[in-house]
Order: C-alpha cells, then structure tokens, then sequence
C-alpha cells in the first residue's frame, strides 16, 4: 500500500488513496493482498489482484516488455491482471547482477536491475488503496482476506465474498470466482445474519448473531467440520457441534484446519496439519472422549477465558522475639523510666 513493490523493513503509514484522512476499524491481511474497513464503512484493497481478491478493476503492473512480465492488452485467454512467464534473460547478464549484489551489496544490485529496466517501482493501482466502488451504498463493519478470495460483511449481517471460487469457498452454489462481491443469498434466504467469519485456503466459515456455525468449501479431512465424506461443499452448511445448546463467537480457517471458539471459551478443532511425516487429521489431537472423526473435537485443558494462576510469592511474618520483661507491650513504658532515671 505504499506505492511500489520494495521491500519495507520498518513500519510507515499508508498515506496514499486518500487512506491518510480516514480512521480505520478493521483491516485484514490474506496471502498477497490487504482489505481495510473505515469507521464511516467504505471497503479500500490493494496487493496483488489476480483471482479477482481485489474486488475491483485495476491496472496491471508496468514491466519492460522484453524483460519483464507483461500481460498484453485483449490477448485472447489472458485475464486482466495475470502475468504471464517473462521471456528468458541471457545468462551473462544474470551473472553480472548476482556478482554485483555479491560483490558490493544490495544497491549495486538494485542499480543493475534498473540498467535491465527491472523497477520495483509500479504505478499500478493494485500497489495503493482503492475504494470497491461497488460496495458503497451500504455500511461495512468487517473485512476478512483469505488465501484467493476475500469477505466482507456489513452492518446488517450481510455476508459479500469474491475472488477465486475453488471448491466452492465463495458459498454461490458453483466454483466460477468473482471479481466483483457477491452477496451469499444462502444466509439473506434463510434470514440468518452474520456475526463473524474467516477465510482461508479455499475453505470458509461464519458464525451467526444466534451462535451457529456455518462452513463451506473444500472439505477434506474434515477442515471444516463437515465429516469425512465430503470434498467440495458449495453453499454453507450447518456445522453440527454435537451439543445442542452450544453457542460460537469466533471462528478461524487456516490452511487444512480450522479452529471454533465457544462462548463458554471452549476451543475445537476441525481438521489437522499433519507433522513428522503424518497426514493431516486432527486424528493425532489430544481431544474429549466421544469425539467423531471429521467434525470438531473439543481440545483437552483449553479454554480462553480461564487464565493460570499467577505464582504468589509467600511472604513471611517477622515475629517479635521476648527478651524477659522487655516484651513488646511494655518496651514504651520501660524506656520512659530509663529516660527518668538518667534526669
């Protein structure tokens, strides 16, 4: 959001698209792009388009056309955005810039690419903030950036998705992706309004104002808590908790699992990353008896509200030592006949 495409080692203000007079309230960053929400609702995006994650029209990155990637204007099966393989460098001028950058440091490589006509500087829209003009007209109050698509929810619990629909993550009913937002009819149908959602690898999840969870996209594994019997689920579906008066205020979707948080700070799992050459499944978790595989399992000594006693350090009471009759309670009165007789 700063304009080019370099490398920032310390934190800078994004100033740029008109960001610097607004006062953020929620912002969200996914794989390659970042979504940001204002007090006053309006949705800005910028990072890389491709999948459509921007939810906007933009401009595609400026290369050298015999060098860099570029992605010709009306090329027949290019989409706009998508850059294709850069032609071949020699190698001899590969080697000069590698030996330049070995040689005498970083700039020396940067002015080697410049003399390539390699720029990290880009004036493409997709580099600074952007409102989604097709979002105003309503009031956003969340925003969510997944892996290659997008979220957005606005104050009536209205869910929006867009970007790529692999495996139905968007909840439209099909896998075609979105480069505008979408609206989820299946929740404004059924008169359920949004809480909370999440977005991750091709996976999506909501929690609703009553505190039912929802889930939809690729289900393998049981990454979203749907069993293990189902690989594609296109329009969001009721997670089955297994106990009925169980209410969720947060969910969160990674890459092959997912995460639930209870109102009573419970914490289940779905799916699993598997490790040490394990497959993914959360059959390795350490959970509660009674757990079914592929739905979400109650993990064992975990709950958000309860925090570990702090250490109290023991404090030890000095007791006063009697010397005969000079104890404690008549020490004044032995003084003050000291004091007398030495008058």
């Amino acid at each position: 959001g700063l304009g080019d495409r370099r490398p920032h080692l310390l934190p800078e203000q994004v100033t740029l698209g008109g960001l610097e007079d607004e006062c953020v309230s929620n912002m969200s960053c996914g794989c390659r792009h970042t979504l940001v929400v204002t007090e006053e609702g309006e949705v800005y995006s910028w990072g890389l388009g491709r999948f459509g994650v921007l939810g906007r029209s933009y401009t595609d990155f400026t290369y050298n056309n015999d060098i860099g990637m570029v992605v010709p204007e009306g090329e027949a099966g290019q989409v706009q955005g998508l850059a294709v393989r850069p032609p071949p460098m020699p190698a001899a001028q590969i080697d000069a810039a590698v030996e330049a950058a070995n040689a005498d440091g970083v700039n020396d490589l940067i002015n080697s690419l410049d003399a390539l006509n390699l720029t990290l500087d880009d004036p493409s829209d997709q580099c600074y903030p952007v409102v989604i003009d097709s979002l105003k007209g309503f009031r956003a109050v969340g925003v969510c950036a997944g892996h290659r698509h997008s979220m957005v929810l606005d104050e009536n619990g209205g869910l929006y998705t867009f970007g790529s629909g692999a495996s139905g993550a968007l909840g439209h009913g099909d896998l075609l992706g979105q480069e505008f937002p979408v609206k989820v009819l299946e929740f404004e149908k059924n008169n359920i309004r949004i809480h909370q959602m999440s977005a991750g690898v091709d996976i999506s999840m909501a929690v609703s104002t009553t505190g039912h969870v929802y889930a939809w996209g690729k289900a393998t594994d049981g990454r979203i808590g749907l069993g293990l019997g189902r690989n594609e689920i296109t329009i969001p579906r009721l997670v089955d908790m297994g106990e009925e008066k169980f209410k969720a205020v947060d969910v969160e979707c990674g890459y092959v699992h997912s995460i639930i948080i209870g109102l009573d700070g419970s914490v289940y799992q779905c799916g699993g990353v598997g490790t040490d050459g394990k497959d993914d499944g959360q059959q390795y978790l350490d959970t509660e008896e009674g757990t079914r595989p592929g739905y979400p399992a109650n993990l064992s000594g975990y709950n958000i509200w309860h925090r570990i006693a702090e250490p109290n350090e023991k404090v030890i009471k000095q007791k006063w030592t009697k010397y005969g009759k000079y104890e404690l309670k008549g020490r004044s009165k032995m003084m003050n006949e000291g004091v007398r007789s030495i008058g």
